[in-house]
C-alpha cells in the first residue's frame, strides 16, 4: 500500500468506520423492533415491515450475515490505521493509532448508533433491510458455513440450538395491557384484564346464594303464587316443591303474563310453561361456563354441589359484568346499599355480602381462596360463632360485631382508616 496516498487511506478508514456504524445500528435496530407492531404492519402491506419481517424469520442468519460484515470492516479498519499511524508516528503510530480508532469506533461505530437505533429501530430496520436483504442473498453460503460451524461448536457444549416463540405468557399480557398507557383507554384495560382474570374466578364467586334466591314455592296456595309472579323483579323465576333442592324449572314471566292475559293461568299452566333446568357444578370457571353458556344456549343454571344440592344460581349476566362491570338493573342488593359510612369514618356492613364484591366496592384486600362472605371470613379466622362486641382483625383490618342472628353474624363495624398491620 505504500503507492496509495495517507488521504486516500484516510479516506477508505472513514468509509469503513461508516460501514460499521451502518451495521451495529442494523443488527440493533432489527432486534428492537416491536414484533407485534411489525405483524401488524406486514400485515397492513407496509414493504419494509414485510421485509423485515422475512429476514427476522431466521435471526442466526441475519446476525450471522451483520457480525460478518461488522467484522470485516472492523478488521480492514484496524489495519489500515495501522498503515497511516506507522506512516505518521513510525513505532509508536501502532499504540496510537490502536487507541485513537478503538474511540473512534466506540463512540461512531457503536454507541452512537446503536443507541439512536434502540430508539428509533423502525426508521432504521426498514430501510436498512433493503441492503441486508441483498447482502444475504450474496453471502448466504458463507453465511450458512458460519452458522453450521457454530451449531456444532454449539452441540459440542451440550447447547441445542431451539426456535424461541414469541407468545406471551397471561402475566406478560397483563404488564403489556398496563403498561399500554394512553394507548388503550383505562375502561379498555380494566375489561381486558377482567377477561384474563376468568379463569380465576369461579360461578361462586359470583352467583346469587341459594338464601338469596327468589323463588315460587309451587305448592303454595294459587293466590299467593299469582301475587309472587306479579311481583318478581326478575324474568325468569325458578320453580320448586316445598323445597329448593326439588326444584321444577324456570318460568319466564312473559309466558306467565300471557297465560294471564288470556285467563289460563293455573298451576297446571304454569308448570307446563317451566324450562328445563341447567345444573352448573360449583368450582366451575367463568370462562369455561361462559363457553358452556354458549355452547348449550343457556343463559342461566343453578350451581350445585358435589351431593347435587342447589347451592345458588348464575346468570350470563352475572359472568358479563365481571367483564365489563354492573350494566344491569337488579333487585338484588348491591354492595353499595350494604355498606354505609358512619360520621366517625367506620363502616357499617351487611356480613352477607360477597367478599369480591366488597374488595371490589372499597379497594381492600380481605382474602378471598376461602369463604366467599365476610359472615363465612369471619366464622372461619375465629372457628366459632362470636358475641355481640367482639373484635378481631382480620388482613389488618379491625373489625367488629354489631349484629348476629340465626347462628350468623349479621353486621360489622370495620375501621379502613387503621387496617395496616403495625410494624414491628
Amino acid at each position: 500500500m505504500d503507492e496509495i496516498s495517507t488521504g486516500v487511506l484516510l479516506s477508505v478508514l472513514f468509509v469503513l468506520i461508516l460501514l460499521s456504524a451502518y451495521f451495529s445500528g442494523s443488527e440493533t435496530a432489527m432486534m428492537s423492533l416491536n414484533r407485534y407492531r411489525l405483524r401488524h404492519l406486514a400485515s397492513s402491506g407496509h414493504k419494509g415491515a414485510i421485509r423485515a419481517t422475512k429476514l427476522l424469520e431466521r435471526p442466526d442468519r441475519l446476525i450471522g450475515l451483520i457480525l460478518i460484515g461488522n467484522n470485516l470492516v472492523n478488521i480492514l479498519a484496524s489495519s489500515i490505521a495501522t498503515i497511516i499511524g506507522l506512516r505518521l508516528f513510525g513505532d509508536v503510530g501502532i499504540a496510537i493509532s490502536t487507541g485513537v480508532l478503538t474511540m473512534v469506533v466506540l463512540v461512531f461505530a457503536e454507541v452512537t448508533p446503536k443507541t439512536f437505533a434502540a430508539l428509533h429501530p423502525e426508521r432504521i430496520a426498514f430501510p436498512s433491510s433493503h441492503i441486508l436483504r441483498l447482502l444475504l442473498i450474496v453471502l448466504l453460503p458463507f453465511v450458512k458455513a458460519v452458522n453450521l460451524i457454530t451449531s456444532a461448536v454449539l452441540k459440542m457444549v451440550g447447547i441445542r440450538s431451539t426456535k424461541t416463540s414469541d407468545a406471551l405468557s397471561q402475566e406478560e399480557l397483563r404488564t403489556v395491557v398496563h403498561e399500554a398507557g394512553a394507548l388503550i383507554p383505562r375502561r379498555h384495560q380494566e375489561m381486558l384484564l377482567s377477561i384474563m382474570d376468568l379463569e380465576k374466578v369461579t360461578v361462586e364467586d359470583v352467583m346469587v346464594p341459594r338464601s338469596e334466591l327468589y323463588a315460587i314455592n309451587i305448592n303454595d296456595e294459587f293466590k299467593s303464587i299469582n301475587k309472587q309472579v306479579i311481583q318478581s323483579p326478575h324474568t325468569r323465576v325458578l320453580l320448586y316443591r316445598d323445597t329448593v333442592d326439588d326444584a321444577v324449572g324456570f318460568v319466564h314471566l312473559r309466558d306467565a303474563l300471557r297465560l294471564q292475559s288470556k285467563g289460563q293461568f293455573s298451576k297446571s299452566s304454569l308448570l307446563r310453561a317451566v324450562k328445563e333446568l341447567y345444573f352448573i357444578p360449583e368450582g366451575t370457571p367463568l370462562n369455561v361456563q361462559l363457553s358452556n353458556f354458549q355452547q348449550n344456549k343457556e343463559r342461566i343454571g343453578l350451581v350445585v354441589d358435589e351431593y347435587g344440592d342447589i347451592q345458588g344460581l348464575v346468570t350470563l349476566e352475572d359472568i358479563l359484568e365481571e367483564i365489563v362491570g354492573d350494566y344491569t338493573t337488579s333487585m338484588i342488593t348491591t354492595p353499595s346499599e350494604d355498606i354505609n359510612e358512619q360520621q366517625d369514618g367506620s363502616f357499617l356492613i351487611e356480613a352477607s355480602i360477597n367478599i369480591r364484591e366488597l374488595n371490589k366496592e372499597m379497594d381492600w384486600q380481605f382474602p378471598i381462596d376461602g369463604p366467599k362472605t365476610l359472615n363465612g371470613l369471619i366464622l372461619e379466622h375465629l372457628e366459632e360463632i362470636p358475641t355481640v362486641k367482639t373484635s378481631m382483625r382480620i388482613a389488618g383490618y379491625p373489625i367488629e360485631v354489631i349484629e348476629l342472628g340465626d347462628n350468623m353474624v349479621k353486621t360489622v363495624r370495620v375501621l379502613p382508616q387503621h387496617y395496616a398491620q403495625p410494624k414491628a
